[in-house]
């Protein structure tokens, strides 16, 4: 065991080829979900916290629930909707990095949704006078409040970077675990292990709790910044 964890060290110190290529497709892919999954939950997640519209309660409690998705039940959706039968099999879009990054965005959209719900509502609380005699109706408002909210925001967009690249049902699912293609941290620490490669697998569950580490890291002292600032 003390020798395997050696050897995994030794790779993450000279930067194998492998290890290298299965990491940095991890961070592409996860960081691609989160980019487009940000780009749609924050706009809804602002609108959902500042208008009042029929079943808007309904649509809070179904993003909150939705932070819980089994990834594998979100892994099942997408591989229908992309596979030959499906209503987007012509696209060929399945066992490719693209549906990895649509499986995770799909996983990470009601956490960012839901965490930025919050995080305006709260905001339009505390400036909702100010804003108002400004003349910023709720819409104008979601720019400024999207802005002022920053640095919580981000801290929503790391809790769902830090749900995609720990992922591996869904994208296992979609992806297929291909070599070099759309095999990632966590679907090739389960296959080295089963094929008792332990000194990959090490050394990418290194790299993945280091990843870990750093993110909740940032959360947490963007999070402390944050209060300090509101304060």
């Amino acid at each position: 065991m003390l020798d395997a964890f050696a050897s995994a060290l030794a790779l993450i110190a000279t930067v194998d080829a492998e290890l290298a290529g299965i990491v940095g497709l991890s961070l592409r892919v996860s960081l691609s979900a989160v980019f487009f999954a940000g780009l749609l939950a924050l706009p809804v997640g602002a609108a959902v916290a500042l208008f009042h519209f029929p079943g808007r309660s309904a649509v809070i409690v179904l993003l909150n629930a939705l932070m819980g998705l089994p990834p594998v039940v979100a892994g099942l959706m997408i591989y229908l909707l992309l596979s030959r039968v499906g209503p987007l099999g012509p696209l060929g879009l399945l066992f490719t990095p693209t549906a990895m990054v649509i499986v995770q965005s799909l996983l990470i959209f009601p956490i960012v949704a839901a965490l930025t719900r919050q995080i305006i509502s709260d905001l339009w609380e505390e400036y909702r006078e100010q804003l108002t005699s400004l003349g910023a109706g709720r819409l104008r408002a979601i720019p400024t409040l999207l802005w002022d909210g920053r640095y919580s925001l981000i801290t929503a967009l790391l809790a769902g970077f830090g749900r995609a690249v720990a992922e591996v049902g869904a994208v296992l699912i979609v992806g297929g675990n291909i070599a070099g293609v759309t095999r990632v941290m966590t679907t090739a620490i389960a296959l080295e292990t089963n094929k008792g490669n332990l000194t990959l697998a090490l050394a990418l569950g290194v790299i993945l709790i280091t990843l870990t580490i750093i993110i909740n890291g940032l959360a947490y002292g963007l999070g402390q910044f944050a209060r300090r600032r509101i304060g």
